[in-house]
């Protein structure tokens, strides 16, 4: 699916705006300093996305899940 592709419901970070596509959610990752990126919770987050852009289906919802979690720092 393309990185176009639309979440069911958008991601709205703490710090305003939102998160309605994969891509929106990739960019607002490479905007973080790289020792938070390198973070495990947001490794996780881009994995799913990258899984989601890759295969689709399930994968789309697993990705806003990874965001929300790494957002919300539920990642370890």
């Amino acid at each position: 699916m393309p990185w176009s592709t639309p979440f069911d419901d958008p991601i709205r970070p703490r710090g305003g705006g939102k998160l309605v596509t994969l891509q929106h959610a990739a960019d607002y990752i490479m905007k973080l300093p790289e020792a938070v990126q390198q973070q495990e919770r947001w490794q996780i987050a881009v994995e799913n996305l990258i899984n989601a852009a890759e295969i689709g289906g399930g994968w789309l919802m697993f990705a806003r899940i990874a965001m929300l979690r790494a957002l919300n720092g539920d990642g370890k």
